[in-house]
């Protein structure tokens, strides 16, 4: 276990997911639970964010782990999530699961601190109409941040073929590792861009911790990406 939050027989996690069938929100929670379950007395999945709307059950909550991509989110569904976050629940994720949920709530987007824009994938004459047409080398660059962070601390840059996110951010987020858009030819950018790849945000007194690798189960699996985010999770418990 490595992490700066004390984990006790007496914490609570809450899975919550849906959306976009696309990012296996099933599978790839399903590939967290045994940790979460080593790391929790109670861990509750729930399919919908419906379960934020209860107040009373949220207060008990040391930890979200959220992989819900694109849906969307009642007013009073996104009021309990932010204020539970407020009051010290910790809030993590990865990929289109927390970068890219809820889409028709901006404060949504202010509470996470960043949302996914595009993942500009392989060149025109080499796509085939299928999601790999959006997969391609990238590398995950370590900030100097992240040389003492415990979610990060002993992991080098690394690289993964998988979606590449730009993610529309700002200044408020930690930033533990970016990653770099090149131009090419074909791209209408005349310039590199950086964009946030693992972050942490501060949100009254609750830790948020997003990563936007993850895209698949396999990703998921490398070593590299579960280890950042088993200690993210745990970073972000109360």
């Amino acid at each position: 276990m490595t992490g700066d939050t004390d984990v006790t027989t007496t914490k609570r996690a809450l899975v919550v997911r849906g959306g976009w069938d696309g990012h296996e929100p099933v599978e790839a929670t399903e590939l967290f639970l045994p940790f979460l379950k080593e790391n929790f007395a109670e861990v509750r999945v729930e399919e919908s964010p419906a379960i934020y709307a209860d107040a009373e059950y949220m207060d008990t909550v040391d930890l979200i782990v959220q992989s819900v991509t694109m849906s969307t989110i009642e007013r009073e569904e996104f009021e309990g999530l932010r204020a539970a976050v407020e009051k010290g629940t910790g809030l993590g994720g990865w990929h289109g699961g927390i970068a890219d949920s809820y889409r028709n709530n901006s404060d949504y987007l202010h509470l996470i601190g960043g949302q996914f824009a595009s993942h500009p994938g392989k060149a025109p004459d080499e796509r085939i109409g299928e999601q790999s047409d959006n997969y391609r080398p990238y590398v995950v660059a370590m900030t100097d941040a992240a040389k003492d962070h415990p979610i990060t601390q002993g992991i080098s840059d690394f690289e993964l073929t998988s979606e590449q996110y730009w993610v529309l951010h700002d200044d408020y987020n930690d930033v533990l590792a970016t990653t770099t858009q090149a131009v090419r030819p074909w791209d209408p950018w005349n310039r590199e861009v950086t964009s946030p790849a693992i972050w942490t945000r501060q949100w009254g007194e609750g830790r948020i911790f997003v990563t936007t690798p993850g895209h698949h189960v396999d990703i998921l699996q490398n070593e590299n990406v579960r280890t950042i985010i088993e200690r993210g999770l745990l970073w972000a418990s109360r």
